[in-house]
């Protein structure tokens, strides 16, 4: 005969929930969710007041309520207000020891250099903690084409040191050759210029915090910025947009570990450089 109820009635519950059931997740900027509900896309840009603002390729952008209705991977989510930061006695974005309690202090004679506001920003925002209390000022440029110039203008010499960071610092190129005119000039002894391989501090961000494999390959002629906005589908028509999209790639960015090794080694190496006894 043939058992219309199976060889066992227990093997499955009839009455267990068929729904896949949502996980708690805290809310992170760059984030990429759906809204299930209207099928409405987008990366987290803002978080505020229990509610997540989230801006889809096009640029726009709808503010939603924390809570359940979310996926996020195909998997539904409940969103939730984001993690507290690190009590001050922990750690800094850095990776160092927070001192609690501490004052900057008083601005040292010595410098460093970066090339555009958006590395400033960046290691700022990484370093900030750390520059604060070794009494280290970033400031930057806007290029380094008029770097012997700007060095020469600076003076740098015992107590007064100056370090210098620069994009797509590689073999053979003009970036190279501005650096080892520094070095053998008057001021080479006082003056470290050291760089990450990237066409831009954009690229220093590890690309896995977009959602991404890997960078945009840009062709020779477009301006990388925008090729890399529009390669990614995000707009790019004015600086505005350009702006938003650094916006976007800061806002993913939690702490070092976040970032490119060749990008880390040679902020710490400068750190060092301007804070060495010899440089105070």
């Amino acid at each position: 005969m043939t058992d219309r109820y199976g060889r066992d009635v227990l093997a499955r519950n009839p009455h267990a929930p068929k729904r896949v059931r949502s996980t708690e997740k805290a809310v992170e900027p760059g984030m990429v969710v759906e809204d299930a509900q209207s099928g409405y896309v987008g990366a987290v840009v803002r978080i505020e007041k229990g509610r997540v603002e989230l801006e889809d390729r096009n640029g726009r952008v709808r503010a939603f309520p924390l809570g359940p209705g979310f996926l996020l991977e195909g998997r539904p989510v409940v969103l939730t207000a984001p993690l507290r930061a690190p009590a001050p006695s922990a750690r800094t974005a850095s990776g160092s020891v927070a001192v609690a309690g501490a004052r900057a202090k008083v601005a040292l004679a010595s410098r460093i250099y970066v090339e555009g506001r958006h590395d400033a920003e960046l290691v700022e925002q990484v370093w900030g903690d750390d520059l604060r209390i070794e009494g280290v000022v970033v400031e930057y440029l806007g290029g380094v084409d008029d770097l012997t110039a700007i060095v020469e203008d600076f003076r740098p010499g015992p107590g007064r040191r100056l370090g210098v960071l620069v994009d797509h610092l590689v073999t053979g190129s003009k970036e190279s050759r501005i650096a080892e005119a520094v070095r053998r000039g008057p001021y080479g002894t006082h003056t470290l210029v050291v760089g990450h391989p990237f066409v831009d501090i954009w690229q220093s961000v590890k690309p896995a915090r977009l959602g991404m494999a890997a960078w945009p390959e840009i062709p020779r002629g477009v301006e990388w910025k925008h090729g890399v906005c529009a390669a990614l589908g995000w707009p790019h028509d004015g600086q505005a947009d350009i702006a938003r999209a650094w916006q976007r790639i800061r806002g993913s960015v939690r702490d070092w570990t976040d970032l490119e090794p060749e990008l880390i080694g040679r902020v710490e190496e400068l750190i060092d450089f301007v804070t060495a006894p010899a440089s105070r």
